[in-house]
């Protein structure tokens, strides 16, 4: 053999091997995911997962105790789902005060204990830097592919594959996310919504940021989430933004409003709207965000939430509600203690049909 040509089979070795551990790992990841889908699937219609945000993270009147959880606290369990933000990714800190690294490490805790982790994204406007409710100086066609300023957008969406990335479980494999971004789109609040996007502006950069993220950094760990807020009345009116089915794994809904004006009758139409469109697509529907703030609506949880959820075939199959965040007592969503309706969020959480962690995992052999 010429020696000249070692060095050129010796490329070809390493390639092969590389090639093979890389498409190895690949495999995995998607595995993880559809095993998430699988499962959610299997539960439909028996069970609806009961999710947190910020859960492991801090809550009242503590922040970053080892194993502390206020649904633990309230409920002698944890959630199901643990609800993270990203925004002001590249920053030390989060929209929310919290540093990256505490949340990489919740992630991690959450994933261990056999828990799902979604994270949504409060993206700040990526030309001026701008926080996601900074609604001057916007126009996404500078951001989309052929802006003058897409190569920022990629920027953003680098940092995030990084953070992504660095979501590994013990088994080497990344963990499996459903991801949330340009969340509540039909509202006026962000950028992205409909006072400062067309219709056709948002599906292009829902696609992008999709495309971006599975093609371009290979993160095949990742389910999307659709998730609009209530400002919707019919399936037409849901899919308006919709980025089409291969975009999208999670149709999700988020709704605060209709709980304040007592119109849980709105809240059961949209959500079976949710759900026969996630049937008819094969997709998971979610209630991807929604609670009472401090808990001012009486018996919120078994008078309301319980209600809704339960209120017919179509809502049952809900896979999961999520709550928001407790941040102190001026603003929280679990109620722990002494505090007056901690008995009615019991026995909320000991209804049939929710399922806090242990019982999920008992369901899949954890």
């Amino acid at each position: 053999m010429n020696r000249k040509t070692v060095p050129f089979y010796t490329l070809l070795v390493f390639l092969f091997f590389f090639s093979s551990c890389f498409n190895q790992e690949n495999r995995q990841n998607r595995e993880n995911r559809n095993r998430i889908i699988r499962t959610l699937k299997d539960l439909s219609g028996k069970y609806i997962l009961f999710g947190h945000q910020d859960d492991l993270a801090y809550g009242l009147g503590w922040k970053g105790s080892e194993g502390t959880s206020d649904v633990w606290e309230a409920s002698g369990d944890y959630p199901v789902v643990f609800g993270w933000e990203v925004g002001c990714i590249g920053d030390s800190l989060n929209i929310f005060g919290l540093s990256f690294q505490t949340i990489e490490e919740g992630i991690k805790k959450a994933h261990s204990m056999g828990g799902i982790n979604t994270v949504g994204w409060h993206a700040r406007y990526p030309v001026t830097n701008n926080v996601s409710w900074n609604l001057t100086d916007i126009d996404l066609d500078e951001i989309l592919p052929g802006g003058e300023y897409h190569y920022r957008l990629k920027g953003k969406l680098d940092l995030l594959a990084d953070f992504f990335n660095r979501l590994v479980a013990e088994d080497g494999s990344l963990i499996p996310i459903v991801f949330r971004p340009f969340q509540e789109m039909y509202g006026n609040w962000f950028w992205w919504g409909q006072s400062k996007s067309t219709d056709d502006q948002y599906v292009r950069l829902y696609r992008f940021t999709v495309d971006y993220l599975r093609k371009e950094k290979g993160l095949t760990n990742l389910l999307f989430s659709f998730s609009p807020d209530e400002n919707f009345s019919s399936d037409e009116n849901y899919l308006e933004r919709y980025p089409g089915d291969d975009y999208v794994d999670v149709l999700g809904f988020i709704d605060y409003n209709d709980f304040k004006d007592g119109r849980l009758d709105l809240v059961v139409i949209k959500l079976g709207i949710v759900n026969e469109l996630a049937e008819r697509k094969n997709k998971i529907a979610s209630f991807s965000e929604t609670g009472s703030d401090r808990m001012e609506i009486p018996a919120w949880y078994t008078s309301n939430l319980l209600q809704v959820l339960k209120a017919n075939e179509k809502t049952r199959k809900t896979s999961w509600v999520m709550v928001w965040r407790n941040r102190d007592l001026d603003h929280f969503y679990i109620p722990t203690g002494d505090l007056e309706q901690t008995d009615d969020f019991r026995s909320f959480c000991n209804d049939k049909m929710i399922l806090l962690l242990a019982e999920f995992n008992k369901l899949n052999n954890k």
